[in-house]
Parts: structure tokens; C-alpha cells; sequence
């Protein structure tokens, strides 16, 4: 619909408004045209009550429930000094019907901003909402016993059997906050402390005690989605000896369908975008996380209402590495959601504090955890080569191979002048595989050293930069091993079949190193790993504590080892550093806001 510049700016918000609410389900009708039989929920304009005619009244299944407080877009920012002017109409008499209670769903909106109070809340508070609940939803709302908010204010005393100390604080200081009707609220655990075990057990008692319907936990990489579903799958809660799975329905989005009768879905943010848009997804666009990112968009795609998929579907939104998740393009599907934000991360900067609107009801660090025996420390062991710190010079006359990027097609060419290239260089632009080479034969003759009294090589997660370096890698690792190919294997997204692999190099003997570029680089739980060895530079801070993560988890003397046999215990893990890694300048990662020249 096209707005005449010239139409008053009243008429204009309503005509907005009008569209808005037929997106979301509802009859618009005039004064005097009350028909109940038009549809489940009819808003009725310019409806009389004993204080005045209020812009709209809402009426579900032939009952006023809720009035509509219109005003021009330059009312957005003021939206909240309507509220009495609202309050009053909820309170009045209404011309026609006979109404002993005020009316429970309030809303301002300028076509542009909408309010919305429920006044069954324990503490009716005003929120910012996408669009217009549902009639269907007003239905279930004013059927329920009691509200979501009012049923969190019921929880009853967090039972501790099974938990650690990090968790029972963690979950209580976050019933705190949704008690307190905060709408954000930021969980600080160090990796592999039990953030997903934690969300998970607030999400049962969610389900089981406040009246939650839905719960969405997002993440941002199939594979993370993946390790989501196998531990909802194998959780059991402390007052119940079923499954999870077996109480409530698990649904991991696979598909745009999203069927109706789940309490809990698992989705890539990715996914959910392109769930929102009724689209279908590109394939592997759930295989890259945001650190792989070079560019981004400068304006954010729109997110449009999907009645499919309304606002208010999930009562709770799970943000699983929120440190990467909450930003550029992601952000308005996160807060398309009328529901309270929960975001899970080991390594929050300001933006995420920032977003969270500081309400930080965790701060479990890796001290504390290493503290607490619930991680392990680490040893740096340093590899130290001329070329990896200065770069080299080729000669002229000197015989180079020249290699295609992406095919990797080599021909071999005579160095026509001298050509100087810098450690920044190598094994982006330039590949050196006598620089590998050494790193990997320095490797071989101390890891004994590094791990005395050990007879096989501890598990090993080689960092490269590149595919293409990570296959470098692995043929030099094999050759100065004398190994076979189950010795080594690549994880990566461009991998054949890297979850077989993965599950390989957690569960069984081979491979004992894995090479990766960022797939299992964070998020990813390997519990046997001990010994990571970094062939690349991360600058990011953040990105550098999430991928030491992955040597930092607990395990149990047996487990250990049934795959590194002759391991007393994990006391530590060991960061073997080629490229100066743990020396270089770290700063805050952020995500670029435009495709760079």
C-alpha cells in the first residue's frame, strides 16, 4: 500500500496499523459493523467507550480483550507516556457488550513501533514487540491458568543432586533475572564447564514447572546443532529418571517445517533466517561460522512477519556462542522473537555485555574452572624457524611450483627475478612445504619430550589456515610419522564426510591428529585431545580462548584410556606454537560491516 505524504499522519499510522494486524490474523472492522462471525479475532476501529471512542478494540472468539493506542511514527520514541491514556481505555466501559473486567492485552503502536503490556503478568511492564500477537495466541493466553511470566515466578527451589557449584549458580541467578521480567540475560562459563548441560536443565524446568510452550536453542554451525540434539537426547533430569526426549519433543530444523507439537527446536540461526523468509537454504551455508566470514553486508536483510512462524511461537530464545551470533545480519531474527533471550559463551567483549544490557548472571572463568579441577591447564612448547618469523627471498633462476588455489593443478616455472615474501604470506599466498616440513619433524622428535613416559602420540589437533594447507599438513604429518592415513585426517567443511571422522577422533585409537581450519575450531567437544598444535595466527582474543578451549575439558582416567592406552590422567594439555601464536598482539574480534576494497 502506497501512503499519500499529504494524508493526515494519524490516518496514516492507522492504515499502517490496519496492515499489520491482517498480517497477524485479524477482521479489521468500522463502528457500528460489529460481526462476530467475520473470524476468530476482529479489531474494531473507533470503538465507543464510556470514557471515548479508543482507536481500536480487540475482540477473540466474541470477547473484548485487549484496546490498540494508535499514533503518528513521530510518536515512536514516546510510546511509553501513552500508557496511562491506554491503561484508561482497558479500564472503561465498552458500548455494546457487557464487560466486568478491564482487558487484559494493551498495546501503543505507531505502524511502525509497537508496546505491548499483559496485565496478568506479576509485574505488568511494557516491552517492544515485531508485530501484533495472533488471535489463536490471545486465546491460549487467556485460557492458561496463569501467564509464562507468572508461571516462572512459581519455580519452585533448584534440586542440586548432579549439578556443579558453577551450574546451581548459574541456573539460580537466572531464574532470579526471568523472575525479575529481565528480557536479556548473558551466561559466562568457561568451555567445557557444562553451559549446554545448564541450559538444557533450565529449559526442562522451564517446560515442566512455568508453563513454557516452546523453547528455540540457536546455534550457529550444523555441527554445533548437532551436539546440541545428542545431549538434550541423553539428558536425564535429577527428579525423573525418563530421557528428556521422552518427556518432550525435540525437533533439530532440517527443513523449513517446523512441526507443532515440539517443545523444543534446535536451529542454526542460519535456518531460522531462512525459515522466517519461507526460503529454502543454500547448501553449506550452515557449515561456516561468522569467524569464517571475510565480509559482511553493510545493511542487514529484512526480516519480514511469517504468520507461520509469529513472533511470540517461542517463549524462550537459547543463543549458543552469543559472542559470534547477536550481530550484523543475525540480530533482527533474534529480536523478531517475543520471547526472553538467553545467550551461553565462554568469551563475552563488550558488544555481547552490551546486548545482554549488562545482566550477567554467570562469570565462570577458565581460572576458575583449572581452580575448581573442572578444567585442565595448559604448557606452551614453542617452534621457533627463521622463516616463519621473517619470511624468505627466492632466487632467480630458482625452479618454483606454481599452484591453482582451489583445484591445486601444480606446474613448475623458473624464478625470473628475486622475489621477497613475508611470513604473512606463507601458506596463504605462498606455500614453502619444506617450512612444513620442519614444524612437522620438530614436532616428531620432541613430542616425547613434551609428554614423558607416553607411548603413543597423545591426540593432536593441528590448526592450518587453509584447506588446501591442511592437506599439506596431513601428507607431510603421515610421511614424517611413517604413518598411514587412519594416523591422520582432516576435519574440516570441505572434508568427505568430517562427523565419521570426528566421531573417530573422539571415540576410537586413529586418528591420533586431526587437522582442521575452523570447523571443530570452537564449540566442538573432544575430550581426549591433550596436545594442540597451532599452524596459523589468530588475532582475534576471543576466537584464541575458544580454540585452546578444545584442549581444556576433564576426563576420566578409563575413558582417556580406551583411546590413548598408555595415559595416566588428563592433568593438562600442551599448546605446541609454530607461528607465534601465543606472542602475538590479540585484539577484540568485530565483524566487519562491509566488503573491504
Amino acid at each position: 500500500m502506497r501512503y499519500d505524504v499529504n494524508q493526515m499522519p494519524e490516518q496514516a499510522a492507522r492504515d499502517k496499523i490496519d496492515e499489520r494486524l491482517r498480517a497477524c490474523g485479524w477482521r479489521i472492522q468500522g463502528k457500528g459493523e460489529l460481526d462476530f462471525n467475520a473470524g476468530l479475532g476482529i479489531a474494531v476501529r473507533e470503538y465507543q467507550t464510556s470514557i471515548g471512542p479508543a482507536d481500536y478494540v480487540l475482540f477473540v472468539d466474541r470477547q473484548a480483550v485487549g484496546i490498540i493506542e494508535a499514533k503518528p511514527d513521530s510518536w515512536g520514541a514516546r510510546l511509553t507516556s501513552v500508557e496511562e491514556q491506554s491503561v484508561g481505555y482497558a479500564n472503561a466501559k465498552l458500548k455494546w457488550v457487557t464487560l466486568n473486567e478491564s482487558l487484559p492485552f494493551i498495546y501503543e503502536c505507531t505502524g511502525q513501533v509497537t508496546r505491548f503490556t499483559n496485565t496478568q503478568d506479576p509485574a505488568p511492564r511494557s516491552r517492544e514487540v515485531f508485530s501484533f500477537h495472533r488471535p489463536e495466541t490471545l486465546s491460549i493466553w487467556l485460557q492458561a491458568p496463569h501467564s509464562f511470566r507468572s508461571g516462572l515466578a512459581a519455580l519452585p527451589s533448584l534440586n542440586h543432586e548432579g549439578l556443579r557449584d558453577c551450574q546451581i549458580t548459574a541456573i539460580t541467578n537466572l531464574e532470579a533475572s526471568l523472575k525479575a521480567d529481565k528480557p536479556r540475560a548473558l551466561v559466562q562459563m568457561a568451555t567445557g564447564s557444562g553451559k549446554t548441560f545448564t541450559a538444557i536443565t533450565q529449559a526442562y524446568r522451564l517446560l515442566k514447572y512455568a508453563g513454557a510452550r516452546r523453547i528455540l536453542f540457536l546455534v550457529d554451525t550444523k555441527n554445533l546443532g548437532e551436539q546440541a540434539e545428542q545431549e538434550f537426547m541423553a539428558f536425564i533430569p535429577n527428579d525423573d529418571n525418563r530421557k528428556f526426549t521422552e518427556l518432550y519433543n525435540v525437533q533439530r530444523l532440517t527443513s523449513p517445517s517446523i512441526a507443532s507439537d515440539n517443545q523444543v527446536v534446535i536451529s542454526t540461526i542460519q535456518r531460522m533466517y531462512a525459515t522466517l523468509k519461507g526460503e529454502e537454504l543454500n547448501e553449506g551455508a550452515e557449515e561456516e561460522h561468522p569467524a569464517e566470514h571475510k565480509w559482511r553486508r553493510k545493511e542487514p536483510l529484512p526480516v519480514v512477519y511469517n504468520p507461520k512462524l509469529p513472533p511470540e511461537y517461542f517463549d524462550v530464545v537459547v543463543i549458543d556462542e552469543c559472542h559470534r551470533s547477536i550481530y550484523n545480519l543475525w540480530r533482527q531474527v533474534i529480536e523478531y522473537f517475543d520471547a526472553y533471550l538467553i545467550g551461553l559463551t565462554a568469551t563475552p567483549d563488550n558488544r555481547t555485555y552490551g546486548f545482554f544490557q549488562k545482566n550477567v548472571v554467570s562469570e565462570y572463568t577458565h581460572e576458575n574452572a583449572v581452580a575448581d579441577k573442572v578444567n585442565v591447564g595448559n604448557d606452551i612448547y614453542l617452534i621457533e624457524t627463521e622463516i616463519t618469523q621473517k619470511g624468505e627471498t627466492l632466487k632467480p633462476e630458482q625452479l618454483i611450483e606454481k599452484r591453482q588455489r582451489d583445484t591445486r593443478a601444480k606446474r613448475w616455472e623458473t624464478q625470473d627475478d628475486e622475489l621477497a615474501y613475508a611470513a604473512t604470506q606463507l601458506d596463504r599466498s605462498v606455500v614453502n612445504p619444506d617450512q612444513i616440513r620442519t614444524v612437522i619433524r620438530a614436532f616428531h622428535d620432541k613430542w616425547q619430550e613434551i609428554f614423558p613416559s607416553r607411548k603413543e602420540l597423545p591426540k593432536t589437533l593441528i590448526f592450518a589456515k587453509t584447506d588446501s594447507h591442511a592437506d599439506d599438513i596431513i601428507q607431510t604429518v603421515r610421511l614424517e610419522f611413517n604413518e598411514g592415513n587412519d594416523f591422520c585426517r582432516k576435519i574440516t567443511n570441505g572434508a568427505k564426510n568430517p562427523k565419521s571422522s570426528l566421531s573417530a577422533f573422539r571415540n576410537d585409537y586413529y586418528p591420533r591428529i586431526a587437522v582442521t581450519v575452523d570447523m571443530i575450531a570452537t564449540g566442538t567437544d573432544v575430550k581426549p585431545l591433550e596436545c594442540l598444535l597451532f599452524m596459523r595466527d589468530v588475532k582475534s582474543k576471543n576466537y584464541f580462548e575458544q580454540m585452546k578451549g578444545r584442549g581444556t575439558r576433564v576426563m576420566k582416567a578409563d575413558d582417556l584410556q580406551k583411546v590413548s592406552p598408555s595415559a595416566q590422567a588428563k592433568t593438562h594439555y600442551v599448546i605446541v606454537d609454530a607461528v607465534g601464536v601465543t606472542k602475538s598482539l590479540k585484539t577484540a574480534s568485530q565483524p566487519l560491516d562491509s566488503k573491504p576494497s
